[in-house]
């Protein structure tokens, strides 16, 4: 309880360098020392990332409603879900107008999303009260000074609820790329329900390995059968970033974009077996920086 709250006093102090956040961040998530002068980890090149890495690019990609024309543009508009309506304010959205079932999603951060399986059941003004919460959001000052989020505007989506027979709900199939290549897959399981995840190579044979918060699904998972049609649009959407991990949903076979994200777990989420986080560590090839943008800002 004493080590968040001097945590989030830090956070707060706008003197303190990000590096020096970041090092305190790391050692208190993930019990070890930031190395960033010779970062080995995934976690470490990932933070790495954060302070060096400031493509304006990455702003758009993050963007939930921004990526969509890098998407349609890359892959095509097919691989889209529907997109409703875009809001840049929550007294604009019309319930109304919105289907029995759809989804909200704040573009400007992670876990920002309400759910809608049947819109009579919806508390409308609870929901405007936590979308207003949204609004005021910002994900690199609130998580870990992920950059590509720093510079969007917050917005609000409404897209079409995707869902498949006999499903809770949807596997979300996340390929993790290096250098544009997509090297492995993270899924995950009853998302929201039960939490469960598991590891895939490209030969779709599972990997001994997880992340230490999720529960380990120790079933095979069915292969999709759209799943090489997923590697080469992850492949394609990497482009040449050192890193991207690109999402996916399979529903009845057919592919839908889920997002592209640049720092799983905000960095910090380890793998078990421990040796796991240098191995994938060493897929990410860390770019070169000029010097000029060697300067550490605070926020």
């Amino acid at each position: 309880m004493i080590r968040k709250l001097i945590l989030r006093i830090l956070k707060n102090l706008k003197f303190i360098p990000n590096r020096s956040l970041l090092k305190i961040r790391h050692e208190y998530y993930c019990g070890e020392k930031l190395d960033l002068n010779n970062p080995k980890t995934f976690n470490e090149k990932i933070c790495w990332l954060k302070l060096f890495f400031h493509v304006p690019l990455l702003t758009q990609l993050a963007d939930k409603y921004l990526v969509r024309s890098y998407v349609e543009n890359k892959i095509g508009a097919e691989f889209l879900n529907k997109l409703y309506k875009v809001y840049y304010k929550v007294e604009d959205i019309n319930f109304d107008e919105l289907p029995n079932q759809f989804v909200l999603k704040g573009v400007h951060g992670s876990s920002l999303n309400i759910i809608v399986k049947d819109k009579n059941k919806l508390d409308i003004e609870k929901a405007k009260k936590t979308m207003q919460k949204w609004m005021k959001h910002c994900q690199y000052k609130k998580v870990g000074l992920e950059w590509a989020y720093k510079n969007i505007q917050p917005k609000i989506i409404a897209e079409k609820f995707l869902k498949e027979e006999g499903k809770e709900v949807i596997n979300d199939y996340k390929f993790f790329c290096f250098n544009g290549e997509p090297k492995f897959l993270q899924i995950d399981i009853e998302r929201g329900i039960k939490d469960y995840r598991c590891f895939y190579n490209l030969n779709w044979e599972k990997l001994p390995f997880t992340t230490i918060k999720k529960v380990y699904f120790e079933e095979e998972v069915e292969k999709p059968s759209n799943f090489d049609e997923m590697k080469i649009l992850a492949k394609k959407l990497a482009d040449n970033l050192p890193f991207a991990r690109v999402d996916f949903y399979s529903v009845q076979g057919k592919t839908y974009f889920g997002e592209i994200t640049f720092y799983p777990g905000d960095g910090k989420e380890e793998f078990t077996p421990f040796e796991y986080n240098c191995s994938i560590g060493d897929y990410l090839k860390l770019p070169e920086i000029p010097k000029q943008q060697k300067i550490i800002t605070v926020f």
